[in-house]
C-alpha cells in the first residue's frame, strides 16, 4: 500500500482549477460527468457492509456515510442555485454549513440508499435543466457571500462534475487502500 499524504487523501483528483477557456466540448464533458454521477457513486459504494460506511476516508475525514448523504445535500443546494441564477438577476445565494449538515443525524446516520435514491432523481431533473439552457443561460451568475464574486453557471457546471467525481474518488480511493 503506497503511503499518501493527507492532502492526497483529502483531493484524490486534485482541486477545481477553472479553466482560462470553457469550450462547448468541455462543458457537454461536464455534463456528462453530473448525468453519470448517481451511477458512479452507486457502484462506488456497492457491497460496502454498514460498519464499512462508518470508515472515514481520511483520518479527521467524514465517514463513507456521511459523504455519501453530504453529495445529496451539496447537489440540492446546487441544483436551487441554477434555478435561482436563471430566474433571478445575479442572485446572492445562500451559503449552508456543509460540516454541520454531516453531523445532523440525516446526514451522520440516514441510510445511503435514501440519497443515492434522490441523487439518481435530482440528476435526472438537473440534466434536464442542463441540456435545454442556451449558451446565454449559461453565462448567467451569481454571488456567494463568502466571496462576493459571481460565479457564471458554465463555471459552476464545472464546479460539481469536480465535486461529483471528487466524492467518488475519496470512496474508491479509501477502498483501494484497504482492500475493500
Amino acid at each position: 500500500m503506497e503511503n499518501l499524504s493527507l492532502e492526497q487523501m483529502r483531493y484524490p483528483i486534485g482541486v477545481f482549477k477553472k479553466p482560462n477557456e470553457i469550450t462547448d466540448d468541455l462543458l457537454k464533458s461536464w455534463i456528462e460527468d453530473i448525468e453519470e454521477l448517481p451511477t458512479l457513486l452507486k457502484k462506488a459504494v456497492d457491497g460496502l457492509s454498514e460498519e464499512q460506511l462508518e470508515l472515514p476516508y481520511r483520518p479527521e475525514g467524514w465517514t463513507l456515510r456521511q459523504t455519501v448523504n453530504h453529495v445529496a445535500d451539496s447537489h440540492i443546494n446546487a441544483y436551487c442555485r441554477f434555478k435561482l441564477a436563471l430566474t433571478e438577476d445575479t442572485p446572492t445565494i445562500r451559503p449552508y454549513e456543509e460540516q454541520f449538515w454531516a453531523e445532523l443525524e440525516d446526514g451522520k446516520n440516514g441510510p445511503i440508499e435514501w440519497s443515492l435514491t434522490l441523487l439518481e432523481v435530482l440528476h435526472k431533473r438537473w440534466i434536464v435543466l442542463l441540456k435545454s439552457m442556451t449558451e446565454e443561460q449559461f453565462e448567467r451568475t451569481f454571488v456567494h457571500p463568502a466571496t462576493q464574486q459571481a460565479n457564471s453557471l458554465q463555471t459552476v457546471t464545472g464546479m460539481y462534475s469536480w465535486h461529483g467525481r471528487h466524492h467518488t474518488a475519496h470512496i474508491i480511493e479509501l477502498r483501494k487502500r484497504l482492500g475493500i
